[in-house]
Formats: structure tokens, sequence, C-alpha cells
């Protein structure tokens, strides 16, 4: 029985890195946020490309709501009293479009194995996005998050390699089955150790329609098999 107070340090279910943990509507991130899969290149005979990462390299986590007066986000959650757009109605999402780095890629459902870990997308699906389905949907009032690989050995370069490259002002088009689209706006790009994941800031509430894009960064680690950071993209649904 999986409580949500373990974290687990053992492989599940995959190749490379530990799993993400989920507790009823928590979810508790370990020291490989992405999981078993998320990552390929150590299977590759010939040496991977790097994916880009971005400029910001997160310090510590913010303790405690803080006020600018540009409102500007910090670590991704905006602060202060600015006007946030209306959440949308819940609709399971389709596709994801990001213009800057060439993304367009169909977004599948995941939700958590029997031992608590999270889901991800097979390797050789490493082309598509997947949607934590029991957190908000793309649009709707709260952190909505998709994950994707950064790179594959059966397919090499994955849906979020260019990641990292994304700055503040891009846009992030997601789909819906309800044919609403849901528009958002970075708002930052940063890069964690995995053993520092922000959960908190990734699957913590939110009083605005907000979605995290996460997948591995660093230098891939030829010894440990996996990526030592987890890059996060924080953008907010634009007006």
């Amino acid at each position: 029985m999986v409580r949500s107070s373990d974290v687990t340090t053992t492989r599940a279910g995959g190749r490379h890195g530990r799993p993400w943990r989920a507790a009823g509507t928590a979810v508790v991130v370990t020291m490989a946020m992405i999981g078993a899969g998320m990552i390929g290149a150590g299977l590759k005979t010939t040496p991977a490309p790097r994916p880009p990462q971005p400029l910001a390299q997160a310090g510590p986590e913010v303790s405690g709501p803080a006020s600018t007066a540009d409102d500007a986000p910090i670590d991704g959650q905006p602060v202060g009293q600015g006007n946030a757009p209306a959440g949308l109605a819940r609709s399971a999402p389709t596709s994801i479009e990001i213009p800057r780095i060439g993304v367009d890629a169909t977004i599948m459902s995941l939700g958590t194995n029997p031992d608590g870990t999270v889901q991800v997308p097979a390797l050789d699906k490493a082309d598509q996005a997947g949607w934590y389905e029991p957190g908000a949907s793309p649009g709707e009032t709260g952190n909505a998050v998709i994950v994707g690989h950064v790179d594959s050995a059966v397919l090499g370069p994955a849906v979020f390699f260019d990641l990292g490259a994304l700055t503040p002002g891009d846009t992030i088009t997601v789909r819906r089955a309800d044919g609403v689209p849901a528009t958002f706006t970075v708002d930052s790009v940063k890069s964690y150790p995995k053993t520092a994941f922000p959960t908190e800031l990734v699957y913590g509430p939110s009083d605005r329609p907000s979605l995290r894009v996460v997948t591995c960064g660093g230098q891939f680690d030829e010894v440990a098999k996996s990526y030592p950071d987890n890059i996060v993209v924080f953008a907010t649904l634009a007006a």
C-alpha cells in the first residue's frame, strides 16, 4: 500500500530514473519526476544532442505570497492583484501547439499506476504529450500539468526536446475536446534539480487557469542513465 508520506528511492516500471508519486489529489514528486522511460538517450549507441536549457536556474522556492509593483510572476506563480481571465469548463485536451519550438502534438490522458506512480507515455509514443488527468484540465481554474519526453531511444529527440528554449511571452495553445482552445502565455521557464522539484508550484492549488509543461533537462548522465534536472514551463491563460 502506498502512503502519502512515502518517497521511493527505487526504480519502478522502467529503465531510467525514479517515478512521480501521487497520493489522493496531491502529488509527491520524487527525485526523477518524469519517471521511468521519460528519457532514452542512454540506450543509444551514438552520442545524443543535448536539449536546450532554460536561462533561469531556479533558486530557493518562495515561502509565501509576495507582492511586486508590476505583478510579475515568481517561479512561475503570478502574484499581486492582477486580473486573471475566467476559467473554462472542464474538457480533456486533445493536442498541444507551441509555435516557437515547432511542437504540434497529440495529447494522451495519464493517470496513476497501481503503486501510486504517475503514468508516462510509452517510449514508442515519445512524439506525444501526456495530460495528468486527476488535475485541472487546460483552461480550467487550477494548475493543469502536461508532461512529455525530452528524447527516446526509439525515436530520438522527442516532443519536448526544445522545451528549454522557450522564453516569457511565448504562447502555448491546447486544443480541447469541447472545441474551445486554451491559449497560454509563458510566464517563466526554470530548471530544477530533481532533488528539489517544486511540487507545490506545479501541482498545488491556483486561483487562476494555469499550465505547467514539464520534461527532463540538464546534461545526460551516462552512468546513472538519466537526466539530473527537470525543466518546468509556467504559463497563464491569456485574456
